[in-house]
């Protein structure tokens, strides 16, 4: 008799602990229309900063040198300098 009770007692606690996990909440999903929006928003034009004439005439002239890395972006802003320079006493 005590055999057959701690058989039916150890039986009654694995299933227990077993169930546990079956009854588990799992995450909610996720709205499909919430995603689909956000995904496929295209950014907006506004947000890209617009470039200066100076800025796309020394790029352009970068190009034409070659220059790429670190050479081409210390060669942007010397141009930059020297031309935002250059047209502002034009502009007064």
């Amino acid at each position: 008799m005590t055999k057959i009770s701690a058989l039916a007692t150890a039986t009654a606690l694995a299933a227990l602990l077993l169930t546990g996990s079956a009854f588990a909440q799992t995450p909610a999903p996720a709205a499909k229309d919430a995603t689909k929006t956000e995904a496929k928003a295209p950014a907006p034009a506004a947000d890209k900063k617009q470039r200066s004439a100076v800025s796309l005439e020394c790029s352009k002239d970068a190009d034409a040198k070659g220059l790429k890395g670190k050479e081409r972006k210390k060669f942007r802003k010397e141009c930059m300098k020297e031309k935002s320079a250059a047209a502002a006493p034009a502009a007064k």
